[in-house]
């Protein structure tokens, strides 16, 4: 949902390591905790969002224990 700036009505939050996996509800992003972090146009596009940042966290994860 827009507001009337036209900007997304939820607020900016930082995704932190203990946040992940992050898992498609329908449109929604939502931590493993169960809460809500963003809403994408389609369940598609969810999970296709989910899976990257999933990826993108491990990929971190294993470059903190390379060094």
């Amino acid at each position: 949902m827009r507001n009337d700036a036209g900007e997304l009505g939820m607020e900016k939050k930082t995704l932190h390591p203990n946040d992940f996996p992050v898992v498609a509800d329908g449109k929604a992003l939502v931590t493993q905790d169960g809460v809500a972090v963003a809403n994408a146009q389609s369940e598609s596009l969810a999970e296709d969002i989910a899976n990257r940042l999933n990826e993108n966290a491990a990929r971190k994860r294993e470059d903190r224990w390379a060094l």
